[in-house]
């Protein structure tokens, strides 16, 4: 077998020693155990900073750093601080979209108020025939989803004949998030290639999470952006994979102490999306 010679804490270590003599196993049985449990359930973990109901409520400010996020994950979406565009992560990088469509790829390292990641591994692939709405993909991707009741990570990639999207603009401290819609930039990009990160949740989750189907988009130039209303293609590929362990990160400073999180979310989210 091969040999990895690895640098960890004290503390690790004598945590392995202590549970392997409790265990009778040796120390190199019990590491490679609990690597290959975690790196299993890697595949299917869903790592999220905050809830969409803080979103919904005003609640702007950051929960961690963009580059803490990234040890999560490679693929994901969300905004940023003040509403301040929209987040797309894509291949481990994290790209903010303004509202007239442009896209910065940002390489520092900032505070981050919402976002959904993931290792993107897909299980599944597939290929659409024509796509006349974004209503279309959706109805496509229903049937590779085997329950309602978990979550699904979604990534498109192909030639879109028609890309219908928007991004939000930075608005003030507390603003709710249905008048911060009103402000959004809308734009359209034809015959374009590129990307799109989606998650699709279960409706239960409407408390912490957007509920059904989430679609961010970015070109393949990382030119263009945004969160997508509607779309068009003539053939789509497409990756699934399914996700059972989800990792919610709660802010413990700022606003989101205090913020009223009691009204239900739904009726503002759909609104919204």
């Amino acid at each position: 077998m091969p040999t990895l010679n690895i640098v960890v804490p004290t503390s690790v270590e004598a945590g392995l020693r202590a549970t392997a003599i409790k265990r009778r196993t040796s120390v190199d049985n019990l590491a490679s155990a609990a690597l290959s449990d975690y790196l299993k359930s890697e595949g299917h973990r869903m790592y999220q900073i905050s809830t969409s109901n803080a979103l919904v409520e005003g609640v702007y400010s950051g929960g961690i750093a963009s580059q803490y996020l990234l040890q999560h994950g490679d693929f994901g979406l969300g905004t940023f601080e003040n509403l301040d565009g929209e987040m797309v992560i894509a291949d481990g990088a994290i790209y903010q979209v303004h509202s007239d469509g442009s896209v910065l790829r940002r390489h520092d390292d900032f505070q981050i108020p919402f976002a959904v990641i993931t290792r993107f591994r897909e299980e599944e692939l597939f290929e659409t025939g024509p796509v006349a709405s974004l209503h279309d993909l959706e109805k496509a991707c229903d049937p590779h989803r085997e329950s309602a009741n978990l979550f699904y990570a979604f990534r498109v990639d192909g030639v879109f004949e028609r890309v219908h999207a928007r991004a939000v603009s930075a608005v003030g401290t507390g603003t709710r998030l249905v008048d911060a819609a009103r402000k959004q930039g809308e734009f359209e990009f034809s015959n374009v290639e590129g990307t799109l990160v989606c998650f699709w949740s279960p409706s239960y989750s409407s408390e912490f999470n957007v509920p059904a189907y989430h679609f961010h988009f970015l070109s393949q130039d990382r030119s263009k952006g945004g969160h997508v209303l509607d779309l068009r293609a003539v053939k789509l590929r497409v990756g699934v994979q399914m996700l059972c362990e989800y990792d919610v990160r709660l802010p413990d400073q700022g606003s989101f102490l205090t913020a009223n999180l009691s009204r239900d979310p739904t009726s503002d989210l759909a609104n919204t999306e």
